[in-house]
């Protein structure tokens, strides 16, 4: 038993991962819609949030930036935005069509994956894609070749069950925020399964998402439990929650520095904190504030890797 401290507050170990929050194709889609917003004024329209990351959506909502859902939500004669995780090609064909003027924010890495896929479909490959059903990401990469030319796998069981003519080429390619782990026990079986299977020329899953990973590997093991700043629908924030617990820590997601209740901290002497690649670093801070009210904090940033990767902006917003 702990004992009791002068203030009232015993010391709280903090374990801040680094790499954390925003990454390089997060801060270029941030900084396309207040390009476009400064270029062509309010509103500007963007096809499904930004980035998953409520904080980051309403504050762009502030400057001016309007979120729809489908295209044909956005009217005439304003300019609309795509938003980081890739849309199919049948969108910006049919904001085309419309003579809308159409910015593109997705990012470089799902780019990549998406012109990886063209390549090997135009090879006679059929793609075995390892994802999450329905997300944005998937959508778009499904969206970039013909109908039935790719095949969604989320596990190994999927790779088990697959049925494919003896005479098929194959390849594989990744959702770039995945499991680094889930994934290479996938690639595994796939391997073993289909010993000719094409591999991508290069890891799919983004330096950010293997990055925050490995820095939750390093700081979990020592801590209680990890905060991860994110939000529920962001896959790289969620595969942050899972290496925690799997690294033997509780593990909490929390959108806002509010949310922390004091009684999740009772049993906790150690606590490490990430974000997600779509969380700012204010929301960091907020965190931090929050803790600070709760305990007396000392904190230790635990760094793991460097990221000095950028990403150049569309040309239509390069004065």
């Amino acid at each position: 038993m702990n004992a009791p401290f002068p203030t009232g507050k015993r010391p709280l170990h903090l374990l801040i991962a680094a790499p954390r929050g925003f990454c390089a194709g997060v801060d270029r889609a941030i900084e396309i819609v207040e390009r476009a917003l400064a270029r062509y004024g309010a509103p500007v329209y963007v096809r499904h949030e930004i980035v998953h990351n409520r904080y980051v959506v309403d504050g762009l909502k502030a400057k001016g930036a309007i979120f729809v859902e489908d295209l044909d939500d956005v009217p005439d004669g304003v300019p609309v935005i795509f938003s980081a995780h890739g849309v199919p090609k049948s969108v910006p064909a049919a904001a085309t069509q419309r003579g809308l003027e159409w910015l593109d924010a997705t990012c470089p890495l799902v780019s990549k994956v998406h012109r990886q896929a063209e390549r090997q479909i135009e090879a006679g490959r059929h793609i075995l894609f390892i994802g999450h059903a329905g997300h944005p990401e998937v959508i778009g990469t499904f969206g970039q070749v013909p109908a039935g030319t790719m095949t969604l796998i989320e596990t190994e069981a999927d790779v088990a069950g697959l049925q494919v003519p003896e005479e098929t080429e194959l390849a594989y390619l990744t959702q770039t925020t995945l499991s680094v782990d889930d994934t290479a026990a996938i690639i595994a079986a796939i391997h073993e399964r289909f010993p000719q299977v094409i591999a991508p020329k290069a890891e799919d899953i983004c330096y950010a998402t293997s990055n925050r990973q490995a820095a939750v590997k390093e700081i979990a093991p020592r801590c209680e439990m990890v905060l991860v700043i994110g939000a529920p629908n962001s896959s790289n924030s969620l595969r942050l929650v899972e290496v925690a617990e799997r690294s033997g820590a509780q593990a909490r997601m929390i959108q806002r520095g509010c949310e922390i209740e004091a009684d999740w901290l009772e049993d906790v002497d150690t606590l490490g904190i990430t974000a997600g690649a779509s969380a700012p670093e204010a929301l960091v801070e907020e965190v931090l504030a929050r803790l600070r009210e709760l305990r007396t904090v000392e904190a230790e940033e635990i760094v793991t890797a460097r990221e000095r990767i950028t990403f150049k902006l569309p040309r239509q917003l390069v004065d």
